[in-house]
């Protein structure tokens, strides 16, 4: 079996699930190649001494890895979605955070479920991602045009509302005046959307949300649509630029710009391991199933 590792940061609470995995993989002959600077970032906190080889891109991540184990929080797995892109390698989240919704697996009994990894019994969700595309061409975008959770425009340089027109496969919906809009995937549903009042999805519902932030009319309103239809934008507002953010990236867009969002032609492999299903993460987050009361 052959793994690649990923990770942005080192806390000390993250240490021993370093170390169990690294422990377990080595135990069990499981190839394992280190994201390049994480690897240089254990070296340098002496958590591992053995040399390994390594990656940096994207490119490097082909059909010979078995999955891509990303340890850390939901930002971490969302850079993860960078680096595994259309290659359909499969990616496992650790939570070595706090509140996750994409890293699922506890870092409690890391040994039980790094076996279950071995033994191939776990099963794959598909997740939807969002492309976008800009006219005018915005070069920062060059690569990196998807989003796994969320794409959303928003005010730059102002507190004052912008407008958002926005359009359905070519017909006119409305006008959102706003702080911005959020379109979201299922996955990105338990995420900035669901602070905004948006609904959640599971992630194999064929479904977009547009969730608009902080709207001046109150009967505007988070709306659900098929995730085969192609989102029409264009913002205005006293600032020359908007901020554009696809899931943790951010760029800047002009006035005159027509923003296009469909459903990507590729997605995400996540791995689900027997018992941390989505449900039960909804419920372990949220609360759900619980007397609040007392």
């Amino acid at each position: 079996m052959k793994v690649a590792i990923f990770g942005q940061y080192y806390l000390v609470s993250t240490e021993p699930i370093i170390k169990d995995i690294f422990v377990f993989f080595n135990n069990n002959d499981v190839e394992m190649v280190i994201e390049e600077n994480f690897l240089n970032m254990l070296y340098e906190k002496k958590i591992i001494e053995h040399q390994y080889n390594t990656f940096s891109s994207h490119d490097e991540l082909d059909s010979s890895f078995d999955m891509l184990i990303s340890i850390g929080g939901d930002g971490t797995m969302l850079r993860a979605v960078t680096l595994v892109r259309n290659s359909g390698v499969p990616i496992l989240g650790i939570n070595a955070g706090r509140l996750g919704f994409l890293a699922t697996v506890q870092k409690e009994n890391i040994a039980a479920f790094m076996q279950i990894v071995i033994d191939k019994k776990y099963k794959i969700s598909k997740r939807a991602l969002l492309s976008l595309t800009c006219d005018p061409e915005n070069k920062s975008l060059e690569g990196l045009n998807f989003a796994l959770n969320e794409i959303t425009v928003g005010r730059k340089d102002t507190t004052s509302m912008i407008t958002i027109e926005t359009y359905l496969d070519d017909e006119f919906l409305n006008s959102y005046w706003a702080d911005g809009l959020i379109i979201a995937t299922p996955t990105g549903t338990t995420g900035y959307s669901l602070s905004c009042g948006g609904p959640i999805l599971t992630p194999d519902v064929k479904s977009l949300v547009i969730t608009p932030i902080a709207p001046h009319n109150l009967n505007a309103r988070p709306l659900v649509i098929p995730d085969s239809t192609e989102i029409r934008i264009k913002v205005s507002g006293r600032e020359e630029q908007y901020l554009v953010s696809l899931d943790s990236r951010i760029t800047s867009a002009t006035n005159d710009s027509f923003l296009t969002i469909k459903k990507t032609d590729f997605e995400i492999n996540m791995v689900e391991i027997p018992g941390e299903t989505f449900l039960k993460t909804l419920r372990t987050k949220l609360l759900w199933g619980e007397d609040r009361r007392n």
